[in-house]
């Protein structure tokens, strides 16, 4: 599915992640197209980030126990998208001499 025929949901997720990493973008969308532990990652943190926002809600201790959980997940979460956006980065070589030996 690309980025560009995705419903709002999807957008808004992407969205989100892009939001932490704006130099990344392009390599975002490409990791968001075609890896689903990615798109995972991103669903995830604007469901972290939306549940923030909606906490408003609770009882003022346990909003704020709320708050700190949601915040460390987000925290999480933008550090393993910068991960994964890193790793996408990572280019395998494989030696000439293993390729010269498959040769016929």
């Amino acid at each position: 599915m690309s980025w560009r025929g995705s419903s709002p949901s999807q957008m808004s997720a992407l969205s989100v992640a892009e939001a932490h990493f704006p130099d990344q973008i392009g390599k975002m969308r490409r990791l968001y197209d075609t890896s689903d532990a990615f798109r995972g990652m991103c669903d995830d943190l604007a469901a972290a980030e939306q549940t923030l926002i909606c906490l408003g809600d609770l009882p003022g201790r346990e909003r704020e126990q709320r708050r700190r959980e949601y915040r460390s997940l987000v925290e999480d979460l933008v550090i393993e998208i910068g991960e994964a956006i890193a790793r996408s980065n990572v280019v395998m070589l494989r030696r000439f001499d293993i390729i010269r030996q498959k040769a016929p």
